[in-house]
């Protein structure tokens, strides 16, 4: 059943899911999330709607009108979708960025399911107590401001993010509420110290995906023995910067399970039901090797 993209018990009585974006044709959330109702027995159908943003107010609109239970939002609506919804998830606030619709009758509420999505990963993947560790985000784009918020809920010691532009970095850092975390901002030249006293470095830039795959955001032989390397590309699996921390003897921890866990969280938020991860996972390694 792998193979199949839709879900076969398309009735009268089929509830509509799917993801906006522009562009979106490249996504793998159809195949992952057709795959979980699948696994779930759940009617319901999860399809691209390709929206360009001058069209976002109609699409919202549509969604209330068709009765659309869920949507996911990609690429470039996260932040311009916030306005036209009836409510802001706390978390989807603080970060500033909304990626997961829930349609509660028409009333349109907003979450953010990247960071979380991430933190489960990577606590199940690599490294299961984040508290008290010393953490570098490479990259202040949305990504790592939403993995940042979510990191800081597991108390670290300290997260520093680095960015080329360091204005950048600080603006997130002084964003964000730290609390008791210690929350730095550094500029890029300054990686490779960092890195070497780092417990978790976590690469949030697209430095090394498809087809630049050659490409690393720091030298895996920076980071220290034990420690964790992660990267939230996930076309290649395992990045240039992942085989040399490998290399290195570092814990390896790529993007595939942050997309998988966004998504669970987004199934689970629009069913209330347990995401089959296991099978979401397949079905996009299924997908990725075609």
């Amino acid at each position: 059943m792998t193979g199949e993209t839709t879900n076969e018990r398309i009735d009268s009585h089929t509830v509509l899911y799917g993801v906006v974006g522009d562009p979106i044709r490249h996504s793998k959330s159809p195949i992952m999330m057709n795959r979980a109702f699948r696994e779930t027995g759940i009617n319901g159908v999860y399809t691209a709607f390709h929206v360009t943003p001058e069209s976002l107010g109609d699409f919202v609109r549509g969604i209330r009108a068709m009765g659309i239970r869920g949507v996911n939002v990609t690429i470039p609506h996260k932040l311009q979708i916030m306005d036209l919804l009836d409510e802001i998830d706390a978390g989807a606030s603080a970060i500033g960025a909304v990626n997961t619709i829930v349609n509660n009758n028409g009333h349109l509420v907003g979450y953010n399911t990247d960071g979380i999505g991430y933190v489960r990963s990577l606590k199940e993947e690599a490294a299961p107590d984040l508290s008290g560790k010393r953490i570098v985000v490479i990259g202040a784009g949305g990504a790592a401001r939403g993995i940042t918020y979510a990191l800081l809920q597991e108390n670290p010691s300290e997260i520093t993010i680095t960015n080329r532009t360091i204005t950048k970095a600080e603006e997130l850092a002084s964003s964000l509420e730290g609390g008791a975390v210690k929350l730095n901002a550094a500029a890029s030249d300054r990686l490779k110290d960092l890195c070497e006293g780092a417990d978790i470095v976590i690469n949030t830039t697209s430095v090394g995906m498809f087809p630049n795959i050659g490409e690393s955001p720091i030298r895996g032989e920076w980071m220290k023995s034990g420690a964790v390397a992660s990267d939230l590309i996930y076309n290649p699996l395992k990045t240039t910067f992942l085989q040399e921390a490998e290399a290195r003897g570092c814990k390896t921890h790529g993007g595939l399970g942050m997309f998988i866990y966004q998504g669970a969280y987004a199934f689970e938020y629009w069913t209330g039901q347990s995401a089959p991860v296991v099978a979401m996972r397949d079905s996009v390694l299924v997908s990725l090797q075609v």
